[in-house]
């Protein structure tokens, strides 16, 4: 098999975010398992860096004994794209032009293209992750029948443009993290021809945690609610925080609530005392906060896996996950690892449960625990990747 070539907008050892820990993951052991692989990327440092900015040189270099070739980015109309962007962050439908604006103006890198078109006979296939950025459409685009998918799809506007349902339309394969995101890109798009397969991500099983570390070091006695990841609108932590203020309104208790990752958060006064934010902590601090919790609460409806509730699991204990979110919510029930609420009244019952039954919460996390070694262990997952690569021209 040839060698294969994943396609981000954006790559780096310590960027954060899912897709980007997908697309790690993936790479490293595939590597390992001696499949050739090779990351085609732009010069941006990462997403919340300035997309006109080439923060690194162009040209091939080698991070984590993977080859990384990176091409310079063209310079966008900023503004045109915000215009169409905000109405899609509105859920708001596009007009044809505006959706060649977006296209158009998103991160692009034409250098990229050009390499491709050219050196397309090398590679077994093209995998671009996530869906929504300028290289992967364009992959898609112009090399349909060598281009693969692992979308990252959630509900959202962006996924039904009808540029979107062209180009992912007439691509060789997709390969999902859930099942509940393949059902959603099967109702959104025809591709009933493509190759599809959900393996999921794969996780360190191997981590570890201290629950006594965590309260000594961060002075923290009390059971806790803990939110773990990106401090913003679109991770629904406003309703997290909402929940929680009207939560300490109606039930008097030391409960707390602990956020740990990036980004800045507006909290109420009312709740001084009651909210820890703790900022960016170490990957060992984080698990050490997954173990010393009373459950992880996952309050996003935008999600195409989550980490955070696998390691959670992982650190034997619950999960709360919003209803509104079909891939979450998938996990909690099959996995018999957490709960899912759909509104305030929900959340609490939930939430006193937990603190009511401890024994039952101890046997949710360890439920959790296993359901995350039967199915994303990355043994298993490597192994459906290579299957499907290697099964993936089949049908000619």
């Amino acid at each position: 098999m040839k060698k294969i070539g994943f396609v981000v907008p954006w790559h780096g050892q310590n960027i954060p975010g899912g897709a980007e820990m997908a697309l790690r993951g993936v790479t490293e052991h595939l590597n390992k398992a001696g499949i050739d692989v090779e990351i085609l990327t732009t010069c941006v440092k990462d997403f919340m860096s300035d997309w006109n900015t080439n923060f690194h040189k162009p040209g091939l270099t080698v991070e984590n004994s993977i080859p990384v070739r990176r091409f310079k980015v063209r310079k966008r109309n900023v503004d045109a794209f915000n215009q169409v962007n905000i109405k899609l962050m509105n859920d708001e439908r596009l007009a044809p032009e505006e959706e060649e604006i977006f296209c158009k103006e998103m991160i692009n890198s034409p250098d990229m293209y050009k390499y491709m078109k050219r050196h397309q006979d090398e590679y077994h296939c093209f995998v671009g992750i996530p869906y929504m950025f300028g290289p992967v459409y364009f992959m898609c685009k112009y090399f349909p029948e060598k281009s693969v998918m692992i979308p990252c799809f959630h509900e959202e506007a962006y996924i039904y443009m009808d540029v979107f349902k062209k180009a992912f339309s007439n691509i060789r394969g997709m390969l999902f993290n859930a099942e509940p995101e393949r059902a959603l890109a099967e109702r959104v798009y025809d591709i009933s021809k493509q190759k599809l397969s959900a393996p999921g991500l794969g996780l360190d099983i191997s981590l570890n945690y201290d629950v006594e570390r965590f309260r000594a070091k961060f002075d923290i006695q009390d059971p806790f609610i803990l939110y773990a990841g990106r401090k913003d609108v679109g991770k629904n932590i406003y309703t997290l925080i909402r929940y929680f203020q009207e939560y300490k309104k109606r039930n008097k208790n030391n409960l707390k609530l602990v956020l740990i990752g990036g980004g800045k958060v507006n909290i109420p006064r009312t709740l001084k005392g009651e909210v820890y934010d703790l900022g960016f902590v170490s990957i060992q601090d984080k698990y050490d906060a997954y173990g010393a919790a009373l459950t992880l609460c996952q309050p996003s409806k935008h999600e195409s896996f989550s980490f955070v509730i696998m390691e959670s699991w992982l650190c034997r204990r619950p999960v709360l996950v919003h209803a509104g979110c079909d891939v979450t919510k998938h996990f909690a029930v099959a996995s018999q690892g957490g709960f899912y609420f759909d509104n305030y009244f929900e959340f609490q019952e939930q939430v006193n449960y937990l603190i009511n039954h401890p024994e039952t919460a101890d046997q949710m996390g360890k439920n959790g625990r296993k359901f995350v070694l039967e199915n994303f262990d990355w043994d298993i997952v490597t192994r459906k990747y290579i299957e499907f690569f290697e099964g993936l021209y089949d049908n000619e």
